[in-house]
């Protein structure tokens, strides 16, 4: 009598198990082969690292037809297609089991313009110039010109208090950097410590009105004299 209760058991635990795996497997294949609300994606989650950004061209970039194959979705393909939005630094997509794709995006800091000469594009605190050009020079941002290292935030920072003066700023030699004025001088700063050097130039200035002068160069790479020309 004990071994046929054990027996019924296992031939009711056989039966049920078989059960589970086929409904179990009708209904992966159902998700994966676009059958059934399972199988079709919900929403699409945007995130950015900056608030009261304008989400229309990352949505735009981020749209999927209605009634989309969840699992079919490149999620390669999507996240390239991201990255074509301008002002875009780096982005992920990570498809959940709720059938919800998130998509989180970080965007460039643009704390200055550069120009080639003709156009002006703006300018990351990485170095990045952003491809969306203006025929229009920005005035309330420091402009560069040529090549750009890959950090910009100190010398913007400092240029930031002679903004009104500056023309243009440039990397020489991948070391330091050169100022030109509105009125065509070319300030030469030190490869250390230029910061401080823009600094003592402000309140020479100020106190001499050394930019209105007729002089064509401000030589500071000495840190114990200034050369004037």
């Amino acid at each position: 009598m004990q071994g046929m209760k054990r027996s019924i058991w296992f031939w009711l635990c056989f039966i049920i198990a078989v059960i589970l795996a086929i409904y179990f497997t009708s209904r992966i294949i159902m998700t994966f082969s676009g059958m059934g609300n399972m199988s079709k994606l919900h929403k699409t989650i945007i995130t950015a690292d900056v608030g009261n950004k304008d989400m229309t061209a990352l949505s735009a970039a981020a749209s999927l037809p209605k009634n989309t194959n969840f699992y079919s979705i490149n999620l390669t393909d999507l996240n390239n297609n991201i990255m074509t939005v301008p002002g875009v630094r780096d982005s992920s997509v990570r498809r959940l089991p709720n059938g919800n794709l998130i998509i989180r995006v970080s965007f460039h800091r643009f704390v200055a313009a550069w120009t080639d000469g003709e156009n002006y594009f703006p300018l990351s605190d990485d170095g990045t110039i952003a491809n969306t050009p203006s025929d229009e020079r920005p005035t309330s941002a420091i402009l560069f010109r040529g090549p750009v290292p890959n950090d910009i935030n100190e010398i913007t920072n400092a240029a930031n208090d002679m903004l009104t003066d500056i023309d243009y700023i440039e990397w020489i030699e991948n070391r330091r950097w050169n100022i030109h004025t509105h009125g065509g001088i070319t300030i030469k700063l030190p490869e250390q410590n230029f910061a401080s050097a823009i600094a003592r130039l402000i309140t020479i200035n100020k106190n001499h009105n050394i930019f209105g002068r007729d002089i064509t160069v401000i030589d500071m790479r000495d840190p114990a004299r200034i050369l004037v020309k």
